[in-house]
């Protein structure tokens, strides 16, 4: 059986406002693929996320997200999209007033989670499966970078996503680190949720597998996987 599809666009259209960024973009991404989105600067992969997670519409053509449809997205429907994505940027945007426990449970009470031990078992459950369990009391300023973009990860992951969009995950960590946040997207890809991932890094795709889009002279191009002896 086929996996499905988390994501399909079909001759879509990519604007920044009256601007076409990309043109005639055909994507299909499954269940629990690895996907880089790559690009120099200025070449629409941030436009093609920022599309993705609806802070731009798309203007012409299909576009479907987790069984929602871009082109008929409501500002009323943005929330709802994004709670069935992971989204992960490379500044973090931590509440750095707030221990790790608090930045999490802040999200699962804005997503509508009721009771305490929910909330708590949920938590546990996602600093676990990033291997933070014993730092929910620390304060963002209190954790190295590598341990902040786990906690930003573990956020993510809380309402169970089906694919990840992640920019630039590991644009300001060291090689060490970056590989380890790449171990971690890669085991979250093999448990079933789809990760895409924007980078600059190419030590990171050559050293990681993961099929390709291309963002380049306003196409996108699909491009072979990257596979690593």
């Amino acid at each position: 059986m086929e996996e499905q599809l988390v994501i399909e666009l079909k001759d879509a259209q990519v604007f920044q406002g009256h601007n076409l960024i990309l043109s005639d973009v055909d994507v299909q991404i499954r269940k629990g693929e690895f996907w880089y989105l790559i690009g120099q600067t200025g070449s629409g992969k941030s436009s093609l996320l920022k599309t993705l997670y609806g802070e731009l519409h798309l203007e012409k053509g299909h576009g479907m997200i987790a069984d929602m449809d871009l082109g008929k997205l409501k500002q009323k429907d943005i929330p709802f999209l994004r709670r069935k994505l992971g989204i992960v940027f490379q500044d973090f945007q931590l509440l750095t007033d707030r221990s790790v426990y608090e930045n999490l449970k802040f999200v699962l009470e804005a997503t509508n989670w009721k009771t305490l031990a929910d909330i708590n078992a949920r938590i546990n459950e996602v600093l676990e499966l990033v291997g933070l369990q014993t730092k929910n009391f620390k304060m963002p300023h209190e954790l190295s970078g590598g341990e902040q973009q786990r906690v930003v990860i573990a956020r993510a992951l809380l309402n169970h996503p089906e694919i990840i969009l992640a920019d630039e995950p590991t644009g300001n960590l060291d090689p060490k680190v970056s590989d380890d946040i790449m171990n971690l997207l890669h085991d979250i890809s093999k448990k079933g949720t789809a990760v895409l991932m924007a980078t600059h890094d190419y030590r990171i795709i050559q050293k990681f597998p993961g099929k390709i889009l291309k963002c380049e002279n306003g196409v996108v191009q699909q491009t072979f996987s990257v596979s690593v002896n």
